[in-house]
C-alpha cells in the first residue's frame, strides 16, 4: 500500500553508490509522523535531494571525463543530483500545497538517467494490536 514520504525519508538513485535523505521544508505546513509531509515539488538538488555519494554512469560528463583520464577505467565522481522535473506520479487523490502528495511509489528522474526511488517514506509507524 503506498505510503505518504516525508522528511527524512530514505532515497536510492540507480547510479549512486549510497542512499541519500530527502529533505522537506516546512513551507507546506502540513506533517506527516510529526514531520514535514512532500509533495511532488519537493525535487531540487542539494535543496531536498542530496548526494548519493558517488555516481556511476558515463552520460555524466564528470564520470565520463573521468574515466577517459583513466584510460577507460570506469571512475566514480562525487554525486551532484540534476532533478529538473518533479516526481511522478504522485498521489492525485491527496492535494498538499495545491499539488499531489509524494508517495513511495514516486519516482524521480536525474539527467544523467538514474531513477531515483523511495527505499523508506521516513514515516514512523506504530502497530496497533
Amino acid at each position: 500500500m503506498p505510503m505518504h514520504v516525508c522528511l527524512g525519508a530514505t532515497l536510492q538513485c540507480s547510479f549512486g553508490l549510497a542512499p541519500s535523505t530527502l529533505v522537506v521544508l516546512p513551507d507546506k505546513m502540513t506533517n506527516t509522523s510529526f514531520v514535514p509531509a512532500a509533495n511532488i515539488m519537493d525535487h531540487k538538488p542539494l535543496v531536498n535531494i542530496m548526494p548519493f555519494g558517488a555516481c556511476t554512469t558515463l552520460s555524466n560528463p564528470a564520470v565520463a571525463a573521468a574515466t577517459s583520464a583513466a584510460m577507460g577505467v570506469l571512475t566514480p565522481v562525487p554525486c551532484v543530483p540534476v532533478t529538473p522535473a518533479p516526481w511522478a506520479p504522485g498521489a492525485p487523490t491527496v492535494i498538499l500545497g495545491h499539488l499531489p502528495a509524494l508517495n513511495n511509489t514516486s519516482t524521480l528522474m536525474c539527467t544523467w538517467g538514474g531513477v531515483i526511488t523511495v527505499v523508506n517514506p521516513g514515516q514512523a509507524t506504530e502497530q496497533i494490536p
